[in-house]
């Protein structure tokens, strides 16, 4: 009960050091604060629970926790900036950052309404996920999540407000001039291979300079984003179960969070196994 008890109090830390407020309401009764309803959703992404199961969960470890419908209502109404402040507390600054993006499904209607309405079963309409992670820790610093197709680029320089690393990396969808120029004003590095326009040629274009001094080594970091999209996507599944945009947004945001929750003790958890086996070896 004492490491239960922890828990809740280092969920606690997280949520004051992300300066979130204690209540997500201002009138009506306060049962329950922000700290419960945000723990039991990042468990509930965490263990892919649904609303029902996580609280009788909870409930029943002796916990305090809010009833599935308000839960359900909580995950649609906190707001975008309280997510991005628990994911920000989550990580730390980093220096050399991928950024990717990658598709996700949402759920979709029976075949029955399908053939009611006279269309082709299943109708794919597509979730666009764009994430930037640290290549040291495979953390998610921040992320960007769209209800429509847009090409990669389009989310490079939101990702990039939100943290300011000193280099990144990318493949050749985020070749593009302006970008270059947007990152070397901030100081930013950058390690992008430049693409093939046919006969085309840019000598004299800052892309073109840049591509010519890539470090094969730096590169080879963005191995590390494929490896964050496949852990999310085996672990969380390819697609969301919310119908509404704001709660699937909520949703990648706290797989984010659980996901980089479960790295970081993951990686204490390595840390003390090499430091046993140094000590033992040295006996």
């Amino acid at each position: 009960m004492k490491q239960e008890t922890k828990l809740v109090n280092k969920v606690k830390r997280l949520i004051r050091k992300a300066g979130a407020p204690r209540w997500l309401h201002h009138y009506g009764p306060k049962k329950y604060e922000f700290f419960e309803h945000a723990l039991a959703l990042i468990v509930k992404q965490e263990c892919r629970l649904s609303y029902r199961r996580v609280t009788r969960l909870f409930r029943g470890l002796g916990f305090s926790c809010p009833c599935p419908s308000a839960l359900c209502m909580s995950l649609k109404r906190i707001p975008l900036y309280l997510w991005q402040k628990i994911l920000a507390a989550t990580t730390t600054k980093p220096n050399l950052v991928a950024i990717d993006g990658t598709g996700m499904s949402r759920p979709l209607p029976s075949p029955y309404y399908y053939k009611r309405i006279d269309r082709p079963y299943p109708v794919e309409i597509p979730l666009k996920l764009s994430i930037a992670v640290d290549t040291r820790k495979k953390s998610i610093v921040s992320l960007r999540f769209r209800a429509k197709k847009a090409h990669d680029i389009k989310d490079a320089k939101y990702l990039i407000k939100r943290i300011y690393p000193k280099k990144i990396v990318a493949d050749k969808g985020y070749d593009a001039n302006w970008l270059h120029k947007y990152c070397l004003e901030r100081g930013i590095k950058t390690c992008i291979p430049i693409r093939d326009y046919g006969k085309t040629k840019h000598p004299n274009t800052l892309r073109k300079k840049l591509a010519d001094k890539i470090s094969q080594k730096t590169y080879g970091r963005r191995e590390m984003i494929e490896a964050v999209f496949s852990a999310m996507k085996r672990k969380f599944g390819p697609s969301v179960s919310s119908v509404k945009f704001s709660a699937q947004r909520a949703e990648m945001y706290c797989r984010a969070i659980a996901h980089n929750i479960i790295s970081y003790y993951f990686g204490l958890f390595e840390q003390s196994r090499t430091h046993s086996k140094a000590l033992y070896t040295n006996l």
